[in-house]
């Protein structure tokens, strides 16, 4: 017994050491945004309750009776005062659930509420849900808008076989959810973002129409959509705002992150970008902006990625893959970019509104054409000679 207890004590001092280790921004960064130096969460931050029976008659060797895979795309919101995500969470069975996570400044000292979130099912169960968007809406409430994914039942035979919905669910406190029907469409949806405001008295969602759970098909981009009643909500008609390009970093498929930041200058979006390579799938982030006044009219759009996989960031369940489905902009004007690294751990990077809209309104554009991005890099060139 006696034993028992010092493994127990070892093993939580060696748990907090590592919810309270300090993070750090890295010593350089590009200008655009600053790297933290340590995963800001991962499986091993997942509480021990979660995962051990502390009984030393029902667990005398004290293994971990439940295990975590990864903690990975993170909805992300400023909460009484107080940084939280709504992470994903990977068990060893391969099923993901929702979890609170909260921090006092952001960038460390993460720790989880004491339990996963209880979301009440949609008429027909999910399998599985993931990547969670919060949207802090006009109308007062909070929704959460995630991708329930389910079996193809017109495919029987074939157990890789899957759908996706948008699932919405609403809060006022993280712990007690109502869950609203998913959102209806013509096509599978994924990537499905609430925008934070009514527009024309309606709520808007930013969509990613897609013929298959994986391939988008005929799906062009980023969607948009209105529906009257977002506890009924149907999408009868989609327009494409942000399409996608042949050999550029969306070419496979693109898809809106979190909902949009309202600047001064436009709506800031972030998204990401999937192309194909040798090793498979890569997928990066990148920004563009869209007007005030018409949420729809993309009025800049830096060419290339904002953020790709770094070091040890490449290395995961899934290779070179960064994501990212939570930012939080403070009132001071820092902005924390909360992403998740090949499908395994979850990261922050720091930037400001200013540095984020100036990078967006004068980066060039992708000219999509070798020789038009030799042009822009020769024009470079030609106004820092200028300067003698």
């Amino acid at each position: 017994m006696q034993d028992f207890k010092e493994r127990v004590k070892a093993l939580r001092a060696r748990h907090e050491e590592l919810l309270a280790r300090p993070n750090r921004p890295e010593e350089w960064d590009n200008g655009i945004f600053t790297r933290y130096e340590n995963p800001i969460l991962t499986a091993e931050h997942t509480p021990l309750e979660w995962r051990y029976d502390f009984n030393p008659d029902t667990n005398p060797f004290l293994m971990q009776r439940i295990m975590m895979n990864a903690t990975l795309n993170s909805g992300a919101m400023k909460w009484n005062g107080r940084y939280l995500l709504v992470v994903r969470v990977e068990g060893a069975d391969r099923k993901s659930f929702f979890a609170v996570a909260e921090s006092p400044n952001g960038v460390d000292n993460f720790r989880f509420w004491p339990e996963p979130i209880t979301l009440p099912e949609d008429t027909i169960p999910a399998t599985n849900v993931y990547d969670m968007r919060l949207t802090a809406h006009e109308d007062g409430w909070i929704y959460g808008v995630f991708c329930a994914e389910r079996h193809d039942d017109s495919q029987p035979a074939n157990l890789s076989a899957a759908t996706a919905t948008a699932g919405i669910a609403r809060t006022k406190n993280f712990v007690d959810w109502q869950r609203l029907p998913d959102l209806k469409s013509r096509s599978q949806q994924r990537n499905v973002v609430l925008h934070p405001e009514f527009v024309d008295g309606k709520y808007a969602f930013y969509t990613r129409p897609q013929d298959g759970f994986i391939d988008t098909g005929s799906g062009g981009g980023i969607g948009w959509a209105t529906v009257s009643d977002i506890e009924h909500a149907e999408i009868t008609y989609e327009q494409i705002i942000n399409p996608r390009h042949y050999h550029t970093i969306m070419e496979v498929k693109n898809g809106e992150g979190p909902h949009p930041i309202k600047t001064p200058q436009g709506w800031l979006h972030l998204a990401h970008g999937v192309r194909a390579c040798a090793s498979g799938l890569r997928y990066v982030l990148y920004l563009y902006m869209t007007a005030l006044d018409d949420p729809t009219r993309v009025i800049a759009q830096p060419g290339g990625y904002f953020m790709v996989p770094k070091g040890e960031e490449y290395v995961g369940d899934v290779m070179n893959v960064v994501f990212s489905n939570g930012w939080i902009a403070d009132t001071d004007g820092r902005v924390l970019i909360y992403y998740a690294s090949s499908d395994t751990r979850m990261h922050v990077a720091e930037s400001t509104i200013a540095r984020l809209t100036d990078y967006c309104l004068n980066t060039p554009k992708d000219g999509l054409t070798t020789a038009a991005s030799v042009e822009t890099i020769k024009k470079l060139i030609a106004r820092n000679r200028a300067l003698g």
